[in-house]
């Protein structure tokens, strides 16, 4: 049984008290010890100052992706109604390009969707199963769904919302997936790195004044263990590096990066 918090600050009391007796009676004089060098605190050093500062980006890369979905109603307003193979139909029929005939990219994700008679995540339909909580902060369930790019290796993952009786999608990306989990307000999208050991771990978060969730941090994190060098110096040791990807235009309201231990997803609900 889990202690409560009285009865865990009632045992970090008994253990400090251990200690410090414990201290008494080894005859410790209490006197300070060194803990060792420590490096010189550097400020951030500005480059190139001479240049003049863009005004606008290098690359278009969506960070704002929004569009009402045409052709699905949304009974109530309730999106758990909505029926999610639909949806995925839906922006089928919009991109016939890239689904219809035998040399279409996703040609495969098209002709498998005739076997989702028995709904999303069920045997070989392409819908999987949808994810049910509120990232917009208004109260009310959002729909996190996701289809592969068949006969491709990526997966597209997508986010809706309602509003104004109407079917919005605020989020829309496809990549190689590692995994994806619902943290807070928050989805974190992990894929796979072409460096051994790293992975790419994209984390999108509702903004109120965009009406949508926005790319709001992207980096490369290491996974597999560290080579360990027998000369092992503080510049030696890989810090977290920035994706090889355009970076996105940061929340205009941040947010504190979730836990991926799994703890943020627990009330996460399916359909």
């Amino acid at each position: 049984m889990p202690l409560s918090r009285p009865g865990q600050a009632a045992r970090r009391l008994a253990v400090v008290a251990l200690l410090l007796a414990a201290a008494v009676g080894c005859g410790d004089a209490g006197g300070l010890e060194g803990a060792g060098s420590t490096p010189t605190a550097q400020g951030p050093a500005r480059l190139w100052p001479e240049l003049t500062p863009a005004s606008s980006p290098a690359f278009e890369i969506g960070e704002v992706n929004t569009e009402v979905v045409k052709g699905v109603e949304v009974p109530g307003d309730d999106i758990r109604r909505v029926d999610p193979v639909g949806i995925v139909r839906a922006e089928i029929a919009r991109h016939p390009g890239e689904y219809d005939g035998g040399r279409a990219p996703y040609r495969d994700t098209k002709r498998r969707m005739a076997e989702c008679a028995k709904g999303p995540g069920h045997g070989t339909c392409p819908v999987l199963k949808p994810y049910y909580r509120d990232l917009t902060g208004d109260g009310r369930d959002d729909l996190t769904l996701g289809f592969p790019l068949l006969p491709g290796k990526t997966t597209a993952v997508r986010v809706y919302t309602v509003e104004k009786h109407r079917l919005v999608q605020v989020m829309a990306w496809e990549d190689a997936l590692s995994g994806v989990e619902l943290a807070g307000r928050s989805l974190v999208i992990r894929s796979p790195s072409e460096v051994a050991g790293y992975e790419y771990r994209l984390q999108w978060t509702w903004d109120r004044d965009q009406r949508a969730m926005l790319l709001t941090h992207d980096e490369m994190l290491r996974t597999g263990p560290r080579k360990h060098s027998r000369h092992p110096s503080a510049s030696a040791s890989p810090t977290a590096a920035p994706s090889l990807s355009p970076s996105a235009a940061p929340s205009s309201s941040p947010s504190a990066a979730p836990s991926l231990s799994g703890s943020g997803s627990a009330s996460v609900s399916g359909g």
